[in-house]
């Protein structure tokens, strides 16, 4: 596998981005245009089924990731216990989801000054925590 950094960790899952949901979404359109085209209760009754597919597609890919943050946070939680000094290890609760899921890319050496600088606030987002990161730790197990 390739190394992994801020520009290249983003994960994306082939039959879900690239085959699924452009099927479900191209479904959609040609179910409206039929609707639109011929009427009748059951061409706007297909727009109503396709419409739940997309939203059922999408809705179980969200409740993939909520599910994939929360062990992350339950991981870096763990983690942190281990790398921390015991000062910061108290305070890792303040910690956001978010920053956890930033941090989790960070190497052990850099960790306590990343969580300082999150604690600190000037630190808020995955995204910031991410684009600081000197050691990036490849994680290929993502949903």
């Amino acid at each position: 596998m390739t190394a992994q950094s801020y520009s290249s960790h983003r994960r994306f899952f082939p039959m879900y981005h690239f085959v699924a949901l452009p099927l479900l979404t191209a479904n959609f359109v040609v179910a409206w245009r039929h609707a639109s085209a011929i009427g009748g209760r059951n061409a706007w009754w297909g727009v109503v089924l396709a419409i739940t597919l997309v939203i059922l597609a999408v809705a179980a890919r969200v409740m993939a990731l909520r599910v994939q943050d929360r062990v992350i946070r339950l991981e870096m939680r763990l983690r942190l216990r281990e790398v921390l000094p015991a000062a910061l290890a108290a305070r890792m609760n303040e910690l956001t989801p978010r920053q956890l899921v930033g941090l989790r890319f960070a190497g052990d050496a850099e960790l306590p000054k990343l969580v300082e600088r999150c604690l600190s606030g000037e630190l808020t987002g995955s995204d910031q925590v991410k684009k600081e990161i000197k050691d990036w730790q490849a994680d290929w197990l993502r949903a």
